[in-house]
C-alpha cells in the first residue's frame, strides 16, 4: 500500500448519491485501530469482493441501488449480497474513470451483473488497489436497515483508489455489514 497515493474524500463519494438520512457519521483511524476481523476484511490491497468471499467461504452478488454517468464517469452506490442467503454484507459507492477501462470491461462494469472486482480479475486488467482511509462508521437508519441492525452499532469502511494498468482509475468507498 503506498502512502502517497491521495484517495477520495469521504463526502465525494457518499454524496453522489445522497440519502434522506444524510450520510452515516464517521471517524477516520489508522489501520491499527481497527478492530478484528475487520482488520482482516480491510487491511490489504486485494479487492473487497475477494476479501467478503474468502471471510464468509460464499461467492457475492452486486445490487446496485444507484448509477449515473457524467462524461467518462460513472459512478454507482451498491450493495454486496451473499450469494446463497442473500444477506447484505457490504455497501459501498464508487466513481470510474470509464476512459481508462478496455470496451470490455467498460461493458462488463456497465451490465450492473458482476462486482467490480470480479469484472476485472475476469478481464485480467492489471490492477492495485491502494486503501487511503479507514473508517469508524455508526450506520444512518438506511443502512441499519440494509445490515438488519439497531442504530447504535458500529462499523468499518474504507476509502481507497483502483489504479487499472497504473493509471487511477477507480475511486471506492466500502463499509462493511457488522460481523
Amino acid at each position: 500500500m503506498s502512502e502517497s497515493v491521495i484517495g477520495p474524500q469521504f463526502d465525494d463519494l457518499v454524496n453522489l448519491f445522497p440519502d434522506p438520512d444524510g450520510p452515516p457519521d464517521v471517524e477516520i483511524v489508522s489501520p491499527s485501530h481497527v478492530v478484528p476481523p475487520y482488520h482482516q476484511l480491510l487491511v490489504h490491497s486485494h479487492h473487497m469482493t475477494v476479501a467478503v468471499e474468502e471471510f464468509y467461504r460464499v461467492p457475492v452478488n452486486v445490487r446496485v441501488l444507484a448509477s449515473r454517468h457524467e462524461g467518462d464517469y460513472y459512478s454507482r452506490k451498491i450493495l454486496l449480497t451473499l450469494e446463497k442467503s442473500g444477506k447484505i454484507v457490504q455497501y459501498g459507492a464508487v466513481r470510474i474513470n470509464l476512459a481508462l477501462c478496455e470496451p470490455d470491461v467498460r461493458a462488463a462494469i456497465e451490465s450492473e451483473k458482476i462486482p467490480l472486482g470480479r469484472v476485472l480479475i475476469q478481464h485480467n486488467v492489471l490492477r492495485s488497489i491502494h486503501p487511503t482511509s479507514y473508517l469508524k462508521v455508526a450506520p444512518h437508519p438506511t443502512i441499519c436497515q440494509w445490515f438488519g441492525l439497531t442504530e447504535g452499532v458500529t462499523t468499518w469502511g474504507r476509502l481507497g483508489v483502483i489504479f487499472c494498468d497504473e493509471r487511477p482509475a477507480i475511486e471506492v468507498l466500502e463499509i462493511l455489514a457488522p460481523v
